[in-house]
C-alpha cells in the first residue's frame, strides 16, 4: 500500500491513503493539520506571496538538494511525496532563537500588519539558499553570495499593503555581498550617518545554518531505489491520484472505463488553478511529473528541445546556460532574450512549479494571454503532441489554431530552433542580385504590463525575429526574413502578422515603408469585441514594431536617446543617456537606470528624548513573531472540535426579486452541511448585519436584492475550501417584474432624487461671497469636471471571524475588526440576546485601512448566526473574490467646479458641485463631505461655496478607506490649481505658492483647528521643497531631457497637504503583576500601525516617572494584550489616524493613577534604602494591598479635539510615450509629525500611506460590469503597487515641529495624511504628458491647445498613452519628408 511521505521543518509526515484528499493543497494541510500557521492565504491565486514556502527535492544519484520557493496555495499535497517543506517557523522561533531574516526584518522596521511577512521571509530565504550554491567568490563573513540587484528582486512577486516595500528591500539588501551598508535606511542596528554601519552589528547570517532536507528523508529515498518497483504507476488518495511512469502507461490509465465517466485533471505544478478557479472537485488526478519523456532537455547545434513538464524556471536556466559552446553568439542571444522575457512571466515562486507545457496548453485551450506562446511563436518553435492514436509534430502556430485539446491530448515537448545567418539560407533568394553586407539576426521581445518585473498579464506582448542585411548600393537595411508575433491583445491566441511580414520582406527599411507597414498592422492586430482598452493594445503593436525597426531605418537615424526602447520591456527603461547634462556627476549618469529597483533612499528624523522611551525609534512590538509565523491572527486560532466553515452566497444582480436559490448536482455541492439564511434569525433577533451612527443595514437580502454582491445566505461545510466552492455553485433565480431599473450612477441618482441626508452638524461651512469673488476675477473656468473612481482596501488578510457557542446561551466571537465594540452590539441585536451574552475578541488585524471597520461586521455577525443555529463553532474566511465583490471600498464621485482667478494666478472664488456615490446604505457616507471639503480647503480660494449630494445607488456600500474624502478633496484642489495654471500658461507651482494660506486665512478656513501661528509649518515645508535651488535645477534638467528625447518625457510636481484630524475618547487599563511585569489593555486595535508599540512606550515612560532620574527602564516589562469587549468597554473605533495617540493618553492617565498610589510607598522605601528598584516597589505594594490595576477613560476637551497636519512632496516621473508606462524616478516627502512618539513607526506609516496613494492615483482599477458587480476581483485583475513600481529614489523627512499643546506629548498623526501626498506622482505625470502633447501638437501643426486635457484617476498605462497619442508614431512618421518619398533603392 502506497503512503505519502514528506517532511515539514524537519518533522516526518506519513499519510495513509484514506487520509489524503487529492484536492487538498499544501497550504490547507499546513494550516489545518500541522502547528505551522506562518504561511497565509492571501489570494488563492499565487498572486500575493503570503503563502510562500520552500520546497526541497533530493536526487539520490547526484546527491544534490534542489531548493525553490513555491506558492503553497497552488501546490497539491499529493505532489510532494518525498519532498521537504520549510516554512518560516522552520527558520527560527522565539524559543530557539530567530533567524537573521526575522531579526533583520524587525530591525529594519519592515513589518507592520505582519500578514505578508512570513511569505516575504521565505522568498528572501529561497534567494539566499540558491545564491549561496553558485560558484561566485566567497563573500565576507556574515554576507551571502546574493547581489544587491538579486536581493531587490527576491520579493518581486510578494505583495505588501502596509510598508511601501522600502524597508523590506533594505532588509534583503543587507544580506548582499556587494551592498554598501551605509546606504540602507533607518534601522535598529546603527544610527544612520554615524559611519558605524558594519556587518558585525547585524544579526549574524550563517550560510550553512539551516538544513532544508533532513537526513532521514534522504535515507528513505535511497532505500526506495533498492526496492524494485514494477508497478505501472503510483497512486494516492484512494485511487484518485495517479503518477504514471511513462506515456504508454499514462494512456493505459486513460483508457480505463473509470476515466471516461468522471472529471480528470492532469497536473504538473497546478498553477493553472490560480488562473481558472475550480468550481467543482475532480474524480481523478494524474501527475505528469513522473513521465521521463515530459522532462527531457536535449540540445544540439540545431536547437533545444524541452519537455512539456519542465518548469519555467528550469527552462530559463537551460536557455541561459553559459557553458554551452554549441551555439554561436547570435543563437545564444536569441535563447538569452527568450529567457529574459520568461523571467517576467508570473513570479519566481510560480515559475518554480509552473510548467512550460502547462502554459501553452492554457493558451491553446482557454485562450490564456500567454507571453510564452508569443515568444516561442516568433522563434519558430515546434511542439510535439500525442493523442491516444498518434504522435504529431506541429508548428506552434498550427497547434494554437487547433480546436481546444481534450484531457487525452498530451503536449510532450517544445523545440526551439537555433537562429543564425545560416538559418536563413533558404531565403537568400529574396536578396536577388543585390550586393549586401553579411546578414545579421535581430531578435527582440516586448511586453507592456502594469508591473515591469512580472506578476501582471500584459496588455500586449510581442516578439520579432528578423534577418537583416545592408544593401551596399543604397545604404539601406533590408529584411530578408521576418517573424512578427503578437499576443495578449484580446485575441484567441498569439498570431503571426503574416501580411505585414510579407509586405516588409525584401524591402529597404525607410520611413515610408515603416508607415505603410504600421497601417497594415493596425488592420491586423484588432482585439475582439468587448476587450478593454482595445485601441491602446493596437497602438502598442505599432509602438513595438516601430521600436524594432526604427534603429535600422536610415532616414530615421536619430540620437539614441531619442528612442531608448532597446530593452525587452519598454515599460522599464528610464535612463539619462545624453552627455549634455553636465550637472550630473559621472557616477550618477545611470541614476535612473533599471538595473536596480530601488536605487537609493534617505530618511531624515529628529529624535527627542524628552519623554524617554517615548520618541525612540524602537522596533515594532511583535515584529519578530510576525516574521517567524508565530503571531496569531484570527484564522490562525486552532479550530475547536466539530468546527464548521461558512461563506456567503451573494447576489449578482443589482435590483431583483429573489425567486429561489438552488445548488447544482456537483461533487462539491454534496459537501454542504447547512444553509443559513434570513429565516434562521432567532425569534427576538433582527436582520441586521452592520450598524453605524447613521443606522443599521441588513445582514441578508430578504425577498429583494438591492445590489450585486448583497449576501443572500451562508453555505456551511466541513472545510473552508468546500464551502467557498459550493457557494459559487449556487444558482439564484431572479425576477425584475414590476421593478424600476436600478440606480447605478450618480447622474441617475440625481435624476431620480435618490440621496442620503447629510446632518446639518456635519455639513461643511461655506466661506465668503462666491458671486463677489467671481466678479473680482480676471479669468474664469466654468463647469469643469473631475471624476474619481473607487479603490479596494486590499488588506492582505481578508474578512474573517470565528464564532464559538458558550454556556448559558452565550457567544464568543474572534473577529478581525477595527471596532469590536460595534461588532459586539450588532451580533447581540441579530441573535436577540443581551449584550453580556456576547464577547468579541480581537488580538491583531492583518491590515484594515477602514475596511475592517463597518464592513467587517456582516462577516462576524453571519458567523455568529450560523454557530447559534448549528450549535457548533463556525469560522468564515472570505476568499479574495468574495471579499472584493462584497466589501466595497473608497467612494467614487463626480465633481463639477467653477473658479475665478486673477492674471497673476491668485484665485478669488471657487464653487464645487459634488456628487458622492455612497452605494446602497449610509455606512459613514454622510461624513465624507466634511472630510472632503476639509482637505480641499488647503488653499485660500478667496470665496468657497459648494453643493454636496450623497447619492444612494444600487451598488455595494462604500465605506471609509484610508483618508476617506480627504484624498479626493486634496486631489480635486490640485486638479483645479493645474487647470488654472494651464489656462494662464504658467507654472503650476507658482499658482500653488500664490494661493497657500497665510495664518490669517487659515484661521478663516480651519476655524477651531488652526492652533498657534508657530504651528503652521506648511509654508516653510513647501517652500523648502519647491523653492530650493535643487528643485529648480531638477526642473531645468527635465526641460533639457524633454528637449533631447522624443519618446520619453519627464515631469515634476510639488504638492502640499493640510489634513484635519479628530481625537476621540478612548479607554485604557494598566495592571501591574506581582513579578513587576505590566499588562496594558486599550480600546484601540493593532492593525499594523504600531499602536501597541507606542502604547508600550507610553506605559514605560509614565510608570517610570516614579524615578526622576529615569533610572528604571521599564519598556521590556510591558505587554499590551488583545481587545476583549467584556474586559474593557467603550473601545470605540480604530480609525482616523489618532487612535494610537488617544490610546496612549488613556494609558498615561491610568499610569498616573498607579504612580500616585505608589509614590508614597516609594518615598518611604527610599528613606530606608538609597535606591528602590521597580520589582522591589511592586513586591512591597502587593504586601501592603495597594491596588495595582487602574483604568482611565480619556475624553479630549473641546479645544483639543482636532488639529491640522501639514506636509509636502515632490515627485519626478518619466513617461514612455510609446507604451504609456510611467516610472516614478524620485519622491521626496516632508511631513510634520510634531514630536513623534516613535519615528520608526511613523516613518513606516508615511511611506506605506504614500505607496497606497500611488495605487489609487496610478494603477488600481476597481472595475464593475453593467450590473455594478465587481469584476476586478482578484490579483489577476486588480493591481496594487509592487516593489518594482515604487519610486526609484524614495526620500522622507519627518519634521519635528516642536511643542503642540493640543497634541499628546506634542505628537501628530501619521497614518492617513501622507497618502494625500501621492497626488504629486499624478501631477508630475500630467506635466510629462503636457510636454509630450506640446511637442506632438507643434509637430503636426494642431491648433488645439496641448494643455487642455484631464488626466483620469488612476492614470494607468492606457490612459497616459491615449493622452500622449494612440497614433503618435504614425503622426511622427507622417511629418517626416522621407515618408512621402519613394523608398526604392
Amino acid at each position: 500500500m502506497e503512503k505519502l511521505v514528506f517532511a515539514v521543518n524537519g518533522e516526518r509526515f506519513e499519510l495513509e491513503l484514506s487520509e489524503v484528499d487529492p484536492s487538498t493543497n499544501l497550504l490547507e494541510f499546513l494550516r489545518t493539520q500541522t502547528p505551522y500557521k506562518g504561511a497565509k492565504l492571501g489570494c488563492g491565486e499565487g498572486g500575493c506571496g503570503a503563502c510562500v514556502v520552500l520546497l526541497s527535492t533530493y536526487d539520490p544519484i547526484t546527491e544534490q538538494v534542489t531548493d525553490f520557493s513555491v506558492s503553497s496555495c497552488l501546490t497539491l499535497l499529493c505532489s510532494i511525496n518525498f519532498c521537504s517543506v520549510t516554512t518560516t517557523e522552520g527558520l527560527g522561533n522565539i524559543r530557539n532563537g530567530f533567524h537573521p531574516i526575522h531579526e533583520r526584518l524587525s530591525g529594519f522596521h519592515a513589518s507592520q500588519c505582519g500578514f505578508c511577512t512570513p511569505g516575504m521571509c521565505m522568498s528572501i530565504f529561497s534567494a539566499l539558499v540558491n545564491a549561496d550554491k553558485n560558484d561566485r567568490p566567497e563573500p565576507l563573513d556574515g554576507f551571502s553570495k546574493l547581489t544587491v540587484s538579486e536581493a531587490e528582486r527576491a520579493i518581486a512577486g510578494n505583495l505588501c499593503r502596509c510598508t511601501g516595500y522600502r524597508p523590506i528591500v533594505d532588509t534583503c539588501k543587507s544580506f548582499a555581498a556587494d551592498v554598501d551598508l551605509e546606504d540602507l535606511g533607518l534601522n535598529a542596528f546603527w544610527k544612520k550617518g554615524n559611519k558605524d554601519a558594519n556587518v558585525g552589528r547585524l544579526p549574524y547570517y550563517n550560510r550553512d545554518g539551516i538544513c532544508t532536507f533532513p537526513e532521514f528523508l534522504r535515507s528513505e529515498i535511497k532505500s526506495s531505489l533498492t526496492n524494485l518497483d514494477v508497478s505501472e504507476h503510483t497512486s494516492f488518495g484512494g485511487g484518485c491520484w495517479y503518477r504514471p511512469k511513462s506515456i504508454e502507461k499514462l494512456y493505459k490509465i486513460l483508457d480505463l472505463k473509470t476515466f471516461s465517466e468522471g472529471r480528470v485533471k492532469m497536473v504538473v505544478g497546478n498553477t493553472g488553478s490560480g488562473v481558472y478557479k475550480e468550481l467543482d472537485l475532480y474524480d481523478k488526478y494524474i501527475d505528469l511529473k513522473g513521465i521521463p519523456e515530459l522532462t527531457i532537455i536535449r540540445s544540439d547545434h540545431k536547437g533545444i528541445e524541452i519537455g512539456a513538464a519542465v518548469t519555467i524556471s528550469r527552462t530559463i536556466e537551460v536557455l541561459r546556460k553559459k557553458d554551452d559552446y554549441m551555439f554561436i553568439s547570435d543563437e545564444r542571444s536569441v535563447f538569452n532574450k527568450i529567457a529574459d522575457h520568461l523571467d517576467k512571466v508570473a513570479s519566481q515562486f510560480v515559475r518554480n512549479t509552473a510548467s512550460l507545457g502547462g502554459n501553452l496548453m492554457m493558451a491553446q485551450r482557454n485562450q490564456f494571454p500567454s507571453d510564452i506562446a508569443t515568444i516561442l511563436l516568433a522563434a519558430g518553435s515546434i511542439v510535439c503532441i500525442q493523442t491516444s492514436s498518434e504522435i504529431l509534430s506541429l508548428k506552434l502556430e498550427e497547434f494554437l489554431e487547433r480546436p481546444p485539446c481534450d484531457y487525452k491530448t498530451l503536449l510532450v515537448s517544445v523545440y526551439i530552433p537555433s537562429w543564425s545567418t545560416s538559418s536563413f539560407s533558404g531565403n537568400i533568394a529574396t536578396m536577388g542580385s543585390r550586393a549586401t553586407e553579411k546578414a545579421d539576426v535581430l531578435f527582440k521581445t516586448y511586453r507592456a504590463a502594469p508591473r515591469p518585473l512580472g506578476g501582471a498579464v500584459a496588455y500586449l506582448n510581442a516578439a520579432f525575429l528578423a534577418h537583416i542585411s545592408l544593401d551596399k548600393a543604397s545604404g539601406y537595411h533590408v529584411l530578408d526574413n521576418l517573424h512578427l508575433a503578437f499576443g495578449a491583445y484580446g485575441c484567441e491566441h498569439a498570431i503571426r502578422a503574416r501580411q505585414v511580414e510579407t509586405f516588409l520582406v525584401g524591402k529597404p527599411i525607410t520611413a515610408s515603408v515603416l508607415l505603410e507597414a504600421i497601417r497594415l498592422l493596425r488592420k491586423t492586430v484588432v482585439a475582439k469585441e468587448g476587450t478593454p482598452h482595445a485601441a491602446y493594445r493596437s497602438s502598442l503593436a505599432v509602438a513595438f514594431l516601430f521600436s524594432f525597426l526604427h534603429p535600422i531605418a536610415k532616414d530615421l537615424a536619430e540620437p539614441r536617446n531619442a528612442l531608448q526602447t532597446e530593452v525587452s520591456n519598454p515599460a522599464v527603461s528610464a535612463k539619462y543617456s545624453n552627455g549634455s547634462h553636465k550637472k550630473l556627476e559621472p557616477a550618477k549618469l545611470d541614476l535612473y537606470g533599471d538595473h536596480h529597483i530601488l536605487l537609493s533612499s534617505n530618511q531624515v528624523v529628529e529624535l527627542s528624548n524628552n519623554y524617554y522611551p517615548v520618541g525612540e525609534p524602537t522596533k515594532k512590538v511583535g515584529a519578530e513573531i510576525q516574521a517567524s509565523g508565530e503571531a496569531v491572527y484570527v484564522d490562525d486560532i486552532p479550530s475547536p472540535k466539530d468546527c464548521l466553515y461558512g461563506t456567503f452566497v451573494y447576489s449578482t444582480r443589482p435590483l431583483a426579486h429573489i425567486k429561489g436559490i438552488k445548488f447544482d448536482s456537483s461533487l462539491v455541492s454534496r459537501k454542504i452541511i447547512a444553509i443559513v439564511s434570513v429565516d434562521d434569525i432567532p425569534e427576538g433577533g433582527s436582520n441586521v448585519g452592520a450598524s453605524s451612527i447613521f443606522g443599521p443595514e441588513p445582514l441578508f437580502a430578504e425577498s429583494l436584492t438591492e445590489y450585486a454582491g448583497q449576501p443572500l445566505s451562508i453555505v456551511v461545510a466541513e472545510t473552508q475550501r468546500f464551502a467557498s466552492m459550493a457557494a459559487k455553485n449556487a444558482v439564484v433565480t431572479y425576477s425584475t417584474e414590476n421593478l424600476e431599473p436600478p440606480i447605478l450612477s450618480v447622474e441617475e441618482a440625481v435624476r431620480r432624487c435618490s440621496f442620503f441626508e447629510v446632518p446639518s452638524v456635519l455639513y461643511p461651512k461655506q466661506i465668503g461671497d462666491f458671486s463677489k469673488g467671481m466678479t473680482e476675477a480676471d479669468h474664469t473656468i466654468l463647469s469643469a469636471e473631475v471624476k474619481l473612481d473607487s479603490q479596494y482596501y486590499f488588506y492582505m488578510e481578508t474578512q474573517t471571524a470565528l464564532a464559538v457557542p458558550d454556556e448559558d446561551n452565550c457567544m464568543v466571537v474572534y473577529s478581525s475588526s477595527q471596532c469590536p465594540e460595534i461588532t459586539h452590539g450588532v451580533i447581540a441585536k441579530c441573535l436577540g440576546i443581551p449584550l453580556h451574552n456576547v464577547r468579541v475578541i480581537t488580538r491583531r488585524v492583518g491590515g484594515g485601512f477602514g475596511g475592517k471597520a463597518i464592513r467587517s461586521l456582516p462577516v462576524a455577525t453571519a458567523c455568529a448566526l450560523a454557530a447559534y443555529k448549528l450549535r457548533r463553532p463556525v469560522r468564515m474566511y472570505l476568499d479574495r473574490k468574495t471579499d472584493m465583490i462584497m466589501t466595497g471600498g473608497r467612494h467614487p464621485m463626480k465633481v463639477s467646479y467653477s473658479v475665478g482667478f486673477k492674471t497673476d494666478g491668485k484665485i478669488t472664488a471657487l464653487h464645487i458641485d459634488l456628487l458622492i456615490n455612497a452605494g446602497i446604505t449610509k455606512d459613514v457616507s454622510p461624513v465624507i463631505p466634511h472630510n472632503l471639503i476639509g482637505a480641499l480647503k488647503k488653499y485660500n480660494w478667496g470665496a468657497l461655496s459648494f453643493n454636496v449630494k450623497v447619492c444612494k445607488t444600487n451598488i455595494s456600500t462604500k465605506s471609509a478607506m484610508r483618508g476617506p474624502g480627504e484624498v479626493q478633496g486634496s486631489y480635486i484642489a490640485e486638479a483645479i490649481i493645474e487647470h488654472v495654471a494651464s489656462a494662464l500658461s504658467t507654472d503650476a507651482n507658482s499658482v500653488r505658492q500664490k494661493n497657500l494660506h497665510t495664518f490669517e486665512s487659515l484661521l478663516l478656513f480651519y476655524e477651531g483647528s488652526e492652533g498657534e501661528s508657530y504651528e503652521y509649518t506648511l509654508p516653510s515645508i513647501f517652500g523648502k521643497l519647491a523653492s530650493s535651488t535643487s528643485y529648480q535645477s531638477r526642473v531645468e534638467m527635465i526641460h533639457c531631457f524633454n528637449s533631447d528625447n522624443r519618446w520619453k518625457k519627464r515631469g515634476i510636481s510639488c504638492v502640499p497637504i493640510i489634513h484635519n484630524v479628530m481625537l476621540f475618547c478612548k479607554p485604557g487599563k494598566v495592571s501591574v503583576l506581582n513579578d513587576g511585569s505590566v499588562v496594558v489593555e486599550v480600546g484601540g486595535i493593532e492593525l499594523g500601525q504600531g499602536l501597541w508599540t507606542k502604547v508600550k512606550q507610553m506605559a514605560a515612560f509614565s510608570l517610570g516617572q516614579l524615578w526622576a532620574d529615569g533610572s528604571q527602564d521599564l519598556l521590556e516589562m510591558v505587554r499590551v494584550i488583545q481587545a476583549d469587549t467584556l474586559s474593557l468597554i467603550q473601545g470605540g473605533w480604530t480609525t482616523g489616524s489618532t487612535t494610537s495617540e488617544s490610546s496612549c493618553e488613556a494609558v498615561r492617565l491610568a499610569c498616573n493613577v498607579l504612580v500616585e498610589r505608589l509614590q508614597y510607598l516609594k518615598d518611604r522605601l527610599q528613606e530606608q534604602n538609597d535606591t528602590v528598584s521597580w520589582n522591589t516597589l511592586v513586591s512591597q505594594a502587593y504586601l501592603q494591598s495597594i491596588n495595582l490595576s487602574a483604568s482611565a477613560y480619556w475624553v479630549p476637551d473641546h479645544k483639543s479635539k482636532s488639529y491640522l497636519n501639514y506636509g509636502a512632496a515632490i515627485s519626478e516621473v518619466e513617461v514612455d510615450l510609446l507604451t504609456g508606462a510611467t516610472t516614478i524616478l524620485r519622491s521626496d516627502l516632508s511631513y510634520d509629525c510634531g514630536q513623534s512618539l516613535n519615528p520608526a513607526v511613523d516613518l513606516g506609516q508615511v511611506e506605506g500611506a504614500f505607496v497606497q496613494g500611488i495605487g489609487f492615483f496610478m494603477c488600481e482599477e476597481y472595475v464593475t460590469n453593467s450590473d455594478g458587480l465587481v469584476i476586478s476581483d482578484g490579483t489577476w485583475t486588480y493591481k496594487i503597487p509592487t516593489v518594482d513600481t515604487i519610486p526609484k529614489q524614495f526620500n522622507v523627512e519627518l519634521v519635528n515641529s516642536g511643542h503642540h499643546k493640543k497634541c499628546i506629548l506634542s505628537s501628530k498623526a501619521s497614518g492617513e495624511p501622507p497618502l494625500l501626498l501621492a497626488a504629486s506622482v499624478h501631477c508630475a505625470t500630467r506635466e510629462a504628458i503636457r510636454s509630450a502633447r506640446t511637442e506632438l501638437f507643434s509637430r503636426i501643426g494642431s491648433k488645439e491647445s496641448p494643455l487642455a486635457f484631464q488626466l483620469e484617476v488612476p492614470a494607468t498605462m492606457p490612459v497616459v498613452k491615449e493622452l500622449c497619442g494612440l497614433d503618435n508614431v504614425e503622426k511622427y512618421l507622417e511629418t517626416l519628408p522621407s515618408a512621402n518619398l519613394s523608398a526604392s533603392p
